[in-house]
């Protein structure tokens, strides 16, 4: 049963308190997920989050293909009353300054992120313990070889000793950074839900123009009574929130969307290049955009997480010494990087002016192969 660290168990600690688990998870998302199921078949799992949960994270909640694939084979189905209306929204780009559309055939399940992430939570009942509003702060081997975790629960020290750590919490991970690897640029997120004012499009709705400031890309999905604006920002973007109140009123004269009900904000990995995807180091264990492991031309993330956290937790649960497991988790996880190498090749054409004036030219099957695969 999945037990979660409440206000009191967290303060009843003491810098004494110890717990030896054989794998310990940091972060709880769909990497985390993934990872641990896997890891469960090899002993003991405790996963922390340094957020209360359930948690709201600024997401677009589109269910790709690949997704629903990874579900499917684990036998896993999302129950039904997690899809919203529609259910089912296929991906359009959209060129506002060269007044191009292009419809595609690639459809993303339509969900909201939280209760999508408290299904995902619910997967591991019975096979991991969580504790929330728990903080990870470095390690430590011990001198027979284990890891010790150090932590921070709700103000208070906690100490876990394991076998495997890994690492599943975001572009800013601390597990990374403690493996002293640079921390990665990031694009910042920005996403309204609005009421609509009327009819908005069912689809998934990617677009850009020049008339947003710093934008790298934008998306409009509707989501029941409510549509979603989400604005990606290049790193380095001063003043998100006011860049955020602008776009939303260049939209307003563009689409039936009103007033702002709720508003959230997070961050998204930029990659430099492939150096910055690495699966891990001794018997530490990256998974998700703690790993680099995210489409650089779309952001599209949940199933690269999903993909990486089952390769992580695979390789835990067959055992053998530390060089053996990176060595089944690299190779669980080339085919991301190869993924990602071709789409970091394409992806300076792809933001370019001129390659955004040949994208708007080129014959719409040619549209559809490329969207499939990026």
């Amino acid at each position: 049963m999945t037990t979660t660290l409440s206000s009191s168990s967290a303060s009843g600690a003491s810098p004494a308190d110890e717990t030896s688990v054989h794998t310990l998870v940091v972060g709880t998302g769909p990497a985390g997920i993934l990872a641990a199921l896997g890891a469960a078949a090899a002993g003991p799992v405790l996963m922390v989050d340094r957020f209360t949960l359930p948690r709201d994270k600024s997401c677009g909640g589109m269910i790709h293909p690949l997704s629903q694939q990874i579900f499917a084979e684990m036998g896993a189905t999302m129950p039904d009353d997690l899809l919203l209306d529609p259910q089912t929204v296929y991906f359009r780009y959209n060129d506002w300054d060269k007044h191009t559309t292009y419809d595609t055939k690639l459809g993303f399940l339509n969900v909201d992120r939280k209760p999508f992430d408290e299904w995902m939570t619910s997967l591991v009942d019975g096979k991991a313990d969580i504790w929330d509003a728990c903080e990870y702060r470095d390690h430590e081997q011990t001198p027979d070889g284990r890891l010790r975790v150090r932590l921070n629960a709700r103000g208070q020290e906690r100490f876990v000793t394991c076998d495997w750590l890994i690492g599943a919490d975001g572009s800013r991970s601390r597990v990374r950074r403690a493996l002293g690897l640079a921390p990665f640029d990031c694009y910042v997120t920005v996403q309204d839900y609005c009421l609509r004012s009327g009819p908005v499009d069912a689809v998934f709705d990617c677009f850009w123009t020049k008339e947003v400031p710093d934008l790298a890309i934008g998306y409009v999905i509707p989501k029941n009574e409510r549509a979603l604006v989400g604005l990606i920002y290049y790193p380095g973007t001063k003043r998100a929130h006011e860049q955020q109140d602008h776009a939303l009123e260049v939209l307003r004269q563009r689409l039936n969307i009103g007033e702002s009900i709720k508003r959230e904000a997070w961050s998204a990995l930029k990659h430099r290049n492939v150096r910055d995807i690495v699966s891990g180091r001794g018997q530490v264990l990256l998974v998700g955009e703690a790993g680099g492991f995210l489409s650089p031309t779309s952001g599209e993330g949940i199933s690269w997480a999903l993909d990486s956290g089952r390769s992580a937790g695979r390789a835990i649960a067959a055992g053998g010494v530390a060089e053996e497991v990176q060595a089944r988790h690299r190779r669980g996880t080339a085919h991301l990087r190869r993924m990602i190498a071709w789409r970091l090749r394409i992806y300076p054409v792809m933001n370019s002016r001129w390659g955004k004036t040949l994208f708007g030219i080129t014959p719409k099957f040619l549209i559809e192969s490329i969207t499939n695969h990026i």
